[in-house]
């Protein structure tokens, strides 16, 4: 019973699952900033590229 009672106490593997869905969500916005960053970037290349064509 003891031995239930500790395991029901522990927390440390809740804490690591919520450490990795906080870097799991840092990934994906950074993921989602970069993508539209490259996107933006690309058009604006691609209007230079027509003005000096």
């Amino acid at each position: 019973m003891n031995m239930i009672s500790r395991f029901v106490r522990d927390e440390s593997g809740a804490t690591a699952i919520e450490y990795g869905l906080i870097a799991a969500l840092i990934a994906v916005v950074i993921i989602s900033a970069i993508s539209l960053v490259g996107t933006n970037l690309s058009t604006t290349f691609t209007k230079v590229s027509g003005k000096l064509g």
